[in-house]
């Protein structure tokens, strides 16, 4: 049987008996506590040397702060249609297992239609299995950014995505297994063409957050049901940038805040923007200063996921944390430490080449109780000072070059929370950034606050 035939088998509509006997049949798994965060995504940077169309994860403790793993590259591609994915949705299913759902596209070419999304299953995301794909219609256009969500009341799972019938609306198809689905239909249609729908259940109440493509501004709507054409749009525009899209609603595992992620649209722009609230249903978001959140590098797109402190666990062990850190300043937050034309700088992210900003921090080449910085895309470089400039240079193994090359981790001299580097053979001066460009310089707890912040780096 072909994949089209057994993928787009349409569910009957069930009768209330029936509903009643679904709902009391899912299971309620006795899941432990979330007390991290999972963050899936594809890859693009400004030139599209670092796109890759694969699905990535990063994790975070604080569901603020990203290290990707697996060292950025994918855990898993598609073997099927185009080859790619884009805008990878995870869900916890009912039984506490996961299922990652991702748009059909290979790069950018948004021209094509395509009927498809990709599916995976997978126990706690350390290894996927059950590949496949779903045909949700049989329009004439595009299957996007998918999201899912559990509808008690059907007792069945939503799948919304982006798609046009005419204008650009969200369908949702309902499935007890993600293998078959029942026939499509308009979920969300406000009177103005919308794209990239996220929907949080939270109680009795349906969070749908989306963009507005008349305006570019993302917007939220809610339901007390869930069910197609219900929602009631209750917020103000948001946006920060020039442009954005790909709302993404979370509630912190602490169930006290919730974030709005938002992604640039561009890769050549910031990579993503944010904003919390105390209330998501107050219409009150905050921006959020970038010092307090770093997205994963390069990341497009994705969505955030609470897991387990063992699920967590399991991810570290399986994938691994980066072998790489990235500096970013204090008080340009937008801004991480790059090698350019051999030259130590800040610049603001993201650029290319990407790897730029990759460092290896490793023992100190003077002092083992210190550190130095080697470059990641050129092996055997590492900044260093010279007549107090900071420069990339190749290790000549002298004791002059060890010395210059070689820094002390101190607290941060703005925020103790960040670091600050003072040189190993002058010991009175600190790394810095002085209209973007990295030099030493004498500081103290007595320096002005700008020269402190300055000298302090979130290392991540």
């Amino acid at each position: 049987m072909s994949l089209t035939r057994r993928t787009f088998t349409l569910l009957p509509v069930l009768s209330a008996a029936a509903t009643a006997t679904a709902v009391a049949a899912a299971p309620t798994a006795a899941l432990a506590a979330n007390t991290a965060y999972v963050f899936a995504y594809f890859t693009e940077t400004p030139n599209m040397s670092g796109a890759n169309y694969g699905l990535h994860l990063a994790v975070s403790q604080d569901g603020l702060n990203w290290s990707p793993l697996n060292q950025n590259a994918p855990v898993v591609t598609p073997t099927a249609g185009t080859l790619g994915l884009r805008d990878p949705f995870i869900l916890r299913k009912q039984d506490g297992t996961f299922v990652i759902l991702a748009t059909d596209l290979n790069g950018t070419d948004f021209g094509q239609n395509n009927q498809y999304l990709h599916v995976w299953d997978s126990v706690n995301l350390t290894s996927f299995t059950g590949y496949r794909r779903i045909r949700m219609h049989t329009l004439a256009t595009h299957t996007w950014a998918p999201t899912a969500f559990w509808d008690a009341a059907r007792g069945q799972y939503g799948i919304v995505y982006s798609a046009n019938n005419g204008t650009d609306v969200f369908m949702v198809n309902y499935t007890s297994d993600f293998r078959t689905v029942s026939a499509n239909q308009v979920y969300f249609s406000p009177g103005f063409p919308v794209l990239d729908g996220d929907i949080v259940v939270d109680g009795s109440t349906f969070y749908l957050y989306y963009k507005n493509l008349t305006t570019g501004l993302i917007h939220g709507a809610r339901s007390s049901t869930g069910a197609a054409n219900s929602y009631t749009t209750y917020t103000s525009g948001l946006r920060q940038g020039s442009s954005m899209e790909a709302p993404l609603l979370i509630k912190n595992n602490a169930g006290t805040g919730w974030w709005l992620w938002g992604d640039s649209f561009s890769p050549v722009n910031n990579d993503y923007y944010l904003w919390s609230s105390g209330n998501v249903g107050a219409n009150s978001w905050t921006v959020a200063n970038q010092r307090t959140f770093t997205p994963p590098l390069n990341a497009k797109h994705g969505s955030i996921a609470g897991i387990t402190a063992a699920e967590y666990s399991a991810l570290v062990s399986r994938w691994g944390l980066p072998a790489w850190v990235r500096l970013k300043s204090s008080n340009f937050p937008d801004r991480y430490v790059r090698h350019a034309n051999s030259i130590g700088r800040i610049d603001a992210y993201p650029f290319d080449p990407h790897q730029d900003q990759l460092w290896r921090m490793v023992a100190g080449l003077a002092d083992s109780a210190g550190v130095s910085f080697e470059s990641v895309n050129y092996p055997g470089r590492y900044l260093r000072h010279s007549n107090y400039a900071i420069r990339l240079d190749p290790n000549d193994n002298t004791t002059a070059f060890r010395a210059d090359a070689t820094f002390y981790r101190v607290a941060g001299l703005a925020d103790s929370a960040w670091s600050s580097f003072r040189s190993y053979n002058f010991p009175d001066r600190y790394l810095r950034h002085s209209n973007y460009v990295l030099r030493i310089d004498p500081l103290s707890a007595s320096s002005s606050a700008t020269d402190r912040q300055d000298a302090t780096f979130r290392v991540s």
